[in-house]
């Protein structure tokens, strides 16, 4: 059974090891919500995330006989960086089952502690299968992301080290996949400040866990489909949703959109690289979806910083699209000499700086003499957007 004991205990094994990562104010997050926001860096942690906690704390608990024999998980992310580097630590061996579709960089980064990689299946699910049947064929011991108590005491060190830094805590957002954060956070929080309300995030792209707190029983989805690859967990544990059932005050969700917008917002406003589970308290924060907190200290735990670079540019393009700092444009030009001048002319005159341009006199769809022109355009908000869309109209480029 996890409790203040058994995560001060953790606490005392993963010193010298894991980083106790900053608690630190966020001023323009205070200032839109109207309450005093706190930022849990754990992004900033030695792995990019919060899993080395619950896994250095499970491996120091084995017995050394058990330690001998190795360890094995299956992961496509935070928790295989854990316990790749926690076994190292130990000296012992470690094996990572990850998805076949698992990007190289996660791959390497496991690599890169000196963990064996095992890439097999699909999906998580069907990884996770084949690390379960590898273990007891090797005699290995199985390290699971959030479903066993030593993890889950691990994690709850995050509780204590906020409380820590944070003398009236109001209440605290913490991410949910499989539970295992928030059931040791939760724990630990309502132990020593039971009046602190203790609100959870999943993505709606992984509803699993949110209808199983609501419905006060576990109940399991059949497929995911998140941004937010570190919270999507398709089954619900029923270990992890006791400790929610107990402690949780609140479970709310937010959508692949929200999280992109606070992935952008983390990066522009507090210059911190956030990946999407570890975005999604912000997110929840951003579009209102928390209640009651006006003029309260309300601390946000961001889970992980393992942002895969591509997703980022994808995340980067869009919010430059829908922020109107940036417009893309298609227009049919008579394919002569002076046709393409005048139309960037035009936009010179308005100051839209072109990043990108295509000329396309090929297309199918276009009659004989006449060329499709493709521009991207930085903008300065929608004001100087509508300016340039009433001036090709004047043009008329625009119909």
């Amino acid at each position: 059974m996890v409790n203040l004991e058994t995560i001060k205990q953790a606490q005392k094994r993963i010193e010298g090891v894991v980083v106790k990562t900053p608690l630190a104010s966020a001023p323009y997050l205070s200032e839109v919500t109207n309450a005093n926001i706190f930022l849990k860096k754990e992004n900033l942690q030695i792995t990019g995330a919060f899993k080395i906690r619950g896994a250095y704390n499970k491996i120091a608990s084995l017995s050394d006989d058990e330690r001998a024999k190795g360890v094995i998980a299956a992961s496509a992310g935070n928790h295989a960086q854990g316990v790749a580097l926690s076994a190292s630590r130990f000296g012992i061996k470690a094996v990572i089952v990850m998805p076949e579709s698992t990007p190289l960089t996660k791959v390497n980064g496991v690599k890169h502690y000196g963990a064996e990689v095992v890439l097999h299946g699909t999906n998580y699910d069907e990884a996770y299968g084949y690390a379960m049947d590898y273990a007891q064929k090797n005699d290995l011991t199985f390290v699971h992301p959030f479903e066993d108590e030593d993890v889950i005491a691990g994690q709850g060190t995050v509780g204590l080290e906020i409380l820590e830094n944070c003398d009236k805590l109001d209440a605290v957002i913490i991410p949910i996949g499989g539970g295992g954060l928030i059931a040791g956070i939760a724990t630990a929080i309502k132990a020593l400040s039971p009046s602190t309300k203790v609100i959870g995030v999943s993505a709606s792209g992984a509803p699993a866990f949110k209808q199983s707190y609501e419905l006060k029983t576990a109940v399991d989805t059949t497929k995911v489909r998140t941004i937010a690859d570190g919270i999507a967990v398709r089954d619900t544990s029923k270990i992890t949703l006791d400790y929610a059932l107990q402690y949780v005050d609140e479970v709310i969700s937010v959508d692949d959109e929200e999280i992109a917008s606070a992935i952008l917002y983390l990066l522009e406003k507090q210059k911190l690289v956030v990946e999407g589970a570890g975005a999604v308290g912000v997110a929840a924060l951003l579009h209102d979806k928390v209640k009651d907190i006006k003029d309260k200290n309300v601390a946000v735990v961001l889970s992980g910083g393992n942002m895969d670079v591509t997703l980022l540019s994808v995340i980067i393009e869009k919010g430059l699209i829908k922020s109107h700092r940036k417009m893309n444009l298609t227009v049919t030009l008579i394919d002569k000499p002076g046709s393409l001048m005048r139309f960037t002319e035009i936009l010179n005159g308005l100051n839209a700086n072109i990043v990108h341009i295509a000329y396309d006199r090929t297309s199918v769809s276009l009659d004989y003499g006449d060329a499709n022109v493709t521009v991207h355009v930085e903008t300065k908000g929608k004001e100087h957007q509508d300016e340039i869309y009433a001036a090709l109209k004047s043009e008329g480029y625009i119909r």
